[in-house]
């Protein structure tokens, strides 16, 4: 209900404020404007309405879509609104006495309106589609000769109901990928938001791309089902079993809480992986020494494990492990990404939230996702596709 007061308060004094700042302001440019103002509107209250009369499964691709782009349109066009309609009214009450409004507090919300609204909208239609691939080169002392110039596509949080109107985008990174000809394809997590039927018929275009020596995946944490809101434990646990068959069917070898060791030329490489569970800041992980049992003797050891903080918690500085590939933040999809600079404010609750950490002889790798949870844009923190080179140092 007060959802329903709100947007109709923003939809209402929005052209009030306008009508009253912009006194010459009539005519067909006024129309223009308030016709734009009703159409972004009519969108909101469509999208709305939509949401309130969804009578079928929370987890349909579709109703995950609509929701998305609901919270996008508060995002980027009621909260400008809200912005508006702030600084105009306290810009009247600094005038009570003398009435009018402040027209430099007016023009203040105006423009700060204006750049959100911009922001989001070229985050919205560009950004979260702007994949770019990052290049890295992973130096391992001593590496064996067979396993020097080995590349590695690591891609993750594919978040696939993000991609519902976007398939050829999502079919055109798989081809992007199998341009790479890479030797390996790894996936850390969260294909899904909520539930399996997120999935849709995407396992077909996950399984375009192809690996020389195989494709591998792990669960993150949004694979299980936790956020699901109608599912009982029951259909949590019928959840995993289904993605477990879709990820296969994606073209990958699931690793839970197991590994597999690969013979390339005369080195073995042991690639392991554990499951993520739960919510922050409760999220736990899953049997580590039950992953890596067996892969003393290997010549190099990748671990996937979804969440980047597992890395200080469990395998820096305590475990031989080589390399962890883990994804999981998305960068949160807001943040400065430049060649000498990075910022977001996932690094409050991550300290390694993107990109290439080491210590010692121990690397974490952290991809910002494939995808969109939540709200459907990335603010300067585009989506990844991750090319690591291992190099002899």
């Amino acid at each position: 209900m007060l959802l329903f007061i709100f947007l109709i308060f923003t939809d209402i004094l929005v052209p009030v404020i306008f009508a009253r700042h912009f006194p010459m302001f009539r005519g067909k440019k006024f129309f223009a404007l308030l016709l734009f103002h009703l159409i972004l509107s009519l969108w909101i209250w469509v999208l709305l309405f939509k949401l309130i009369s969804w009578n079928t499964f929370y987890d349909d691709p579709q109703h995950i879509w609509l929701d998305m782009c609901f919270r996008g349109m508060l995002a980027g066009v009621v909260f400008p609104r809200f912005l508006i309609i702030l600084f105009h009214y306290t810009g009247r009450l600094i005038r009570i006495r003398k009435e009018g409004h402040s027209r430099g507090f007016t023009w203040t919300g105006i423009a700060m309106a204006t750049v959100v609204f911009a922001v989001i909208a070229a985050s919205t239609f560009h950004g979260r589609l702007n994949f770019i691939t990052e290049n890295v080169t992973i130096p391992i002392k001593g590496l064996k000769k067979d396993l020097d110039g080995l590349k590695i596509v690591q891609i993750s949080d594919l978040h696939m109901s993000g991609f519902y109107h976007h398939s050829k985008a999502f079919q055109q990174v798989m081809e992007r990928i199998n341009s790479y000809k890479p030797d390996l394809i790894l996936n850390t997590g969260d294909f899904i938001s909520y539930g399996w039927r997120e999935f849709d018929n995407n396992d077909t275009i996950l399984a375009k791309a192809k690996s020389r020596y195989g494709n591998y995946a792990i669960m993150g944490n949004h694979d299980f089902g936790i956020y699901e809101p109608d599912y009982t434990e029951a259909d949590k646990a019928n959840n995993v079993l289904i993605m477990n068959n879709k990820i296969k069917a994606s073209g990958y070898r699931v690793l839970n809480n197991e590994n597999v060791i690969l013979n390339i030329g005369q080195a073995k490489l042991g690639l392991a992986g554990v499951e993520t569970h739960g919510r922050f800041p409760n999220v736990t992980h899953g049997n580590l020494p039950q992953a890596i049992k067996g892969l003393d003797s290997v010549d190099l050891r990748i671990l996937l494990s979804h969440d980047p903080n597992h890395w200080d918690e469990a395998i820096k500085n305590k475990t031989n492990i080589e390399i962890t590939l883990s994804g999981h933040t998305h960068g949160m999809q807001a943040g400065i990404m430049t060649r000498k600079f990075k910022w977001s404010p996932a690094s409050r609750f991550y300290p390694h939230w993107a990109g290439l950490y080491s210590e010692k002889s121990q690397y974490l790798y952290v991809n910002r996702g494939l995808g969109v949870l939540a709200i459907p844009f990335r603010i300067w923190m585009p989506p990844e596709i991750t090319l690591i080179t291992l190099r002899s140092a």
